[in-house]
């Protein structure tokens, strides 16, 4: 589903602020992986998800997403394909706006836009539908404003808004980062709920090791713009946080820096 092949991607180059983000990154997911990320500070995580997406073009290398090369393709050209949930709750829907207009919006993307009646019913019932199943009460605030809603209730908004047209990889960008530990608990109970039911194919960015363990059928850990171990199946199941400790300490060959790592439960 997802091949990226020795992608570089170098920011400020020729400066003394010159840092090589991705360093020859390689990494290929198959139909239907949930593949979760972990690594240290400027390990590359969010560079390589904004390089599926296409905020920017990459120096050198491929990404080819089902069987189409997207390497040169602007973002708004890729979007149809990637759903994308961000860390801020705040983003990926549009505030003054009601829940199902927001909906609406995610559902119609890449289709003409004609003048007629915003949202039918059958469009509202189907809506309502899908958000009873997350039990948050949602169904009965469809008219609320989302900027009115919880960080919680936003991200579910989002995820669904993400996914509702089924893309060919859905990136979730250390979504449940800014939530307390009880709401990131409900949204990646909800990921994990709409990954399977609709088989899409994920990559998760988390700065939780116990959350990347837990989640997902595969790890992969990144260090200086590259994947330094790679673990799926019974052998992830297995593993634990000192595990993770210890792997990258033997891989890298450095200490892991990162505070918000080290400190997740």
């Amino acid at each position: 589903m997802l091949e990226i092949r020795n992608v570089y991607k170098t920011f400020n180059k020729g400066t003394v602020n010159e840092k090589i983000a991705l360093n020859g990154l390689d990494l290929k997911l198959n139909d239907g992986d949930f593949c979760t990320v972990i690594g240290g500070n400027g390990a590359g995580k969010s560079t390589m998800l904004n390089a599926i997406s296409g905020v920017w073009p990459v120096d050198k290398g491929m990404i080819i997403l089902g069987d189409k090369d997207v390497s040169g393709l602007p973002e708004y050209k890729r979007a149809n394909d990637i759903g994308r949930v961000f860390q801020d709750p705040m983003m990926g829907t549009v505030a003054d706006m009601e829940i199902v207009e927001n909906l609406a919006i995610a559902a119609r993307r890449g289709k003409k836009r004609s003048l007629r009646w915003g949202v039918t019913k059958a469009e509202y019932d189907k809506y309502r539908e899908m958000l009873k199943q997350f039990d948050l009460g949602l169904e009965d605030r469809m008219t609320s404003k989302v900027g009115l809603l919880s960080g919680g209730q936003r991200q579910a908004i989002t995820l669904l808004m993400a996914t509702i047209k089924k893309p060919q990889i859905l990136l979730l960008d250390e979504h449940t980062a800014a939530l307390d530990p009880k709401t990131a608990a409900k949204v990646l109970e909800l990921s994990d709920k709409i990954i399977s039911e609709n088989k899409l194919t994920a990559l998760m960015v988390t700065h939780n090791m116990k959350d990347a363990i837990a989640h997902g059928n595969r790890l992969i850990m990144m260090n200086n713009g590259k994947i330094i171990y790679d673990v799926s199946g019974e052998e992830k199941k297995k593993l634990k946080k000192s595990d993770l400790l210890e792997k990258f300490s033997s891989v890298s060959g450095e200490e892991l820096d990162n505070d918000r790592m080290l400190l997740s439960k």
